[in-house]
């Protein structure tokens, strides 16, 4: 090859995806158009895109979804999302998104469907977000240390609240809390934008937190829970000794 198509070939720039391919992409990603759908208020519904950040520093790509009211930008974060591609990065955050409740069915009789049988709207549906980067760690580490457990299950058969580590014998049950969305004193905020919808969605988070919390130790069950920004080798320190005492009849940490 010669010198001028080696210049050539390095000036030729790589094709930016255009805006219809994008929405393509995230429509993918999401199950369908319909299943991207925010509530704004005054019975207004807005199209979202989940928007992936790489830290530079870090590597650690979190994820938000983002919508436009009026020509205003909003966007609520998601978390930290780690697959292997990019697409399944978007994936994870469009399932973080409707753990959160924040995604809005279509209006009965709408044309476009986000799922393509029924079956699998109630699977989408009642998918929980798991597997995250601080989850995976932790449990990494808590094995290590000779500890088995189940993974993403509820404690009780009658409640309906899944905890992110089991230790069904020694009956502790681990939670590993995302700061935006449990409120955490450090790093949790309140969007400037529908403060009161907002305000009221984290505020019966942290409610269900309380109730969870108060209905398993009635049932005896010892209650740990960590902020996504604890270090792991601090959180499963914590997980172990919590089992440990569990096992030996110790009362229960108030963790």
């Amino acid at each position: 090859m010669t010198k001028a198509g080696v210049k050539g070939a390095e000036a030729t720039p790589a094709k930016a995806p255009s805006r219809a391919d994008r929405a393509r992409e995230q429509n993918r990603a999401a199950g369908g158009a319909d299943a991207r759908l925010v509530d704004v208020g005054e019975g207004r519904l807005r199209q979202a895109s989940v928007v992936l950040t790489t830290s530079a520093r870090t590597g650690t790509v979190r994820a938000r979804l983002s919508w436009s009211v009026d020509r205003r930008s909003h966007s609520v974060p998601l978390g930290v999302v780690a697959r292997r591609t990019r697409y399944a990065n978007l994936r994870e955050g469009w399932r973080l998104a409707r753990e959160a409740g924040l995604l809005t069915p279509p209006p009965e009789g709408g044309t476009a469907s986000w799922a393509s049988s029924e079956g699998t709207r109630r699977s989408m549906r009642a998918n929980k977000g798991r597997d995250t980067t601080p989850e995976l760690r932790l449990r990494a580490l808590v094995h290590a240390a000779g500890l088995r457990y189940r993974v993403s299950a509820r404690p009780l058969t009658g409640l309906r609240r899944t905890a992110d580590l089991v230790f069904t014998k020694a009956k502790v049950a681990v939670f590993v809390d995302g700061c935006y969305w449990h409120g955490c004193p450090e790093h949790g905020t309140t969007p400037a934008v529908h403060q009161e919808f907002w305000t009221r969605k984290l505020n019966r988070t942290k409610e269900r937190d309380i109730e969870t919390n108060r209905a398993l130790r009635e049932a005896g069950w010892t209650v740990v829970r960590l902020w996504e920004h604890t270090p792991p080798e601090v959180a499963a320190e914590t997980v172990v000794a919590a089992v440990a005492a569990a096992r030996l009849g110790s009362a229960p940490p108030e963790a």
